[in-house]
């Protein structure tokens, strides 16, 4: 049994929770952190995008020794139909600086460094423990917690919860309710064995960099979705997500979508003659700054996915989890130094401090409900409207073959189809305000 006392504890050990007790431990403070997975990133083989500017608040050298894939100098966003698409590349002039800004990351392996980290700054790890109950006081205060490892109760001054979205234990406590299938999307991914040079022809890119594909259009069948594509090291990760309440509403299957996405001709062409190496899929909030749940108090702060923080408008949803462990052990340590009891009052600092620096949340809040209310216009029809309009201005002379602009699901190209693209065209910027 550990019967000594912690100033925090964090149930966690994904980039919020490693984030979260990295801070606190670098303070001075004495931190237990508790994951239930063989070791932190253990559950988790998917690629994303680091902003290194987020992680150097964290540990400036990260750069010797991180196990960083590539650094990311390239962007690039489709439109898709069912046979075509049409690009648009953004290429980061500041990656080629000596100190790059991005990379492309490989979760399994970058957690795990993230985590021993954590440990060489005096925190105690535990893995394969799992937080069982958040241990209470009459009053209602947290006091600990409750594990599968031991009976009794682990105390500590503080509890954050960096259990992630999957997570019950804030559930349990009432302090936050269950997504519903609108509010919570299902993301499935492979990743693809190629020698590196071959991923660097491919996408035409120099030794280190990197590049990251985002796909919209008739991909994800009319469902508010998208695909992904990373050029990692020696692997490309490939991907789809959609929301839980369309897959149900349609019957399609996640699988299903992902097989139709590597089936694309452009899609094929990047992952011919690969080796399937790992499958795995993920759950993600989508509720965005609108419906942010309680994120604190009495002896208790949530963070990362967890806490359903997460924009829906970009991929950087690991930058947004840092971001909000780093602050959370701030606030914790700030009402420490004073001396002040943990109480719901006292943490109302962390919420001040999120809200001041999380200006992308609440610029994109308003995304979600715009893809949400017709997905088949932003997502079918449109894609297939733009792409017939270049398809007739590139032709030159002859007539279309017999189906070839067949269109996926409804019939496009009347008034109404161009005047629901003006109307959308008008409400996109009004929510990207």
């Amino acid at each position: 049994m550990i019967e000594e006392r912690f100033d925090a504890i964090v149930v966690g050990a994904g980039m919020a929770g490693n984030a979260a007790a990295l801070t606190m431990a670098k303070r001075g403070m004495k931190v237990l952190q508790l994951e239930r997975g063989e070791y932190s990133g253990s559950k988790n083989v998917q690629a994303a995008m680091l902003d290194a500017d987020i992680l150097e608040q964290l540990t400036p050298d990260f750069r010797e020794d991180a196990p960083l894939e590539r650094r990311l100098v390239e962007q690039r966003f489709w439109l898709m139909d069912s046979r075509s698409h049409i690009g648009l590349r953004y290429r980061f002039n500041h990656s080629n600086d000596e100190r790059p800004n991005r990379y492309i990351v490989i979760r399994a392996l970058f957690d795990k460094w993230f985590s021993g980290k954590v440990r060489e700054a005096g925190a105690t790890v535990l893995y394969q423990t799992t937080v069982t109950e958040l241990a209470q006081n009459r009053r209602g205060r947290v006091i600990g917690v409750r594990t599968d490892r031991q009976d009794g109760i682990i105390h500590a001054d503080v509890v954050v919860l960096a259990e992630g979205f999957n997570g019950l234990l804030g559930t349990r406590a009432g302090w936050r309710e269950r997504p519903t299938p609108d509010q919570v999307a299902l993301q499935v991914k492979e990743m693809h064995l190629l020698p590196r040079e071959t991923i660097e022809a491919r996408f035409n890119l120099n030794r280190d960099e990197g590049v990251v594909i985002e796909a919209a259009g008739s991909i994800s069948r009319g469902m508010t979705g998208m695909g992904f594509i990373y050029a990692n090291r020696e692997c490309i990760s490939v991907g789809i997500g959609c929301l839980l309440s369309d897959l149900q509403r349609t019957g399609e299957t996640p699988y299903g979508l992902l097989n139709r996405f590597k089936r694309h001709p452009s899609v094929v062409s990047l992952i011919n003659g690969s080796e399937l190496k790992e499958y795995s899929a993920h759950l993600i909030p989508k509720r965005g700054y609108n419906t942010i749940p309680q994120l604190y108090g009495k002896g208790w702060v949530v963070v990362g996915d967890a806490a359903e923080l997460n924009n829906t408008s970009h991929r950087g949803h690991l930058n947004v989890a840092m971001i909000s462990g780093r602050i959370a052990a701030e606030a914790i340590f700030r009402v420490k130094s004073r001396g002040g009891r943990s109480t719901s009052n006292s943490f109302s600092l962390y919420k001040k401090m999120l809200h001041e620096s999380y200006e992308d949340l609440k610029k994109y809040k308003d995304m979600p409900a715009l893809m949400h209310t017709q997905p088949d216009n932003f997502l079918l029809t449109h894609p297939q409207l733009v792409s017939k309009a270049i398809l007739n201005f590139a032709r030159v002379g002859g007539r279309p073959k017999a189906g070839e602009e067949k269109p996926d699901s409804k019939p496009v190209g009347d008034v109404w189809s161009w005047t629901g693209l003006f109307g959308d065209g008008f409400r996109l910027p009004r929510a990207w305000r």
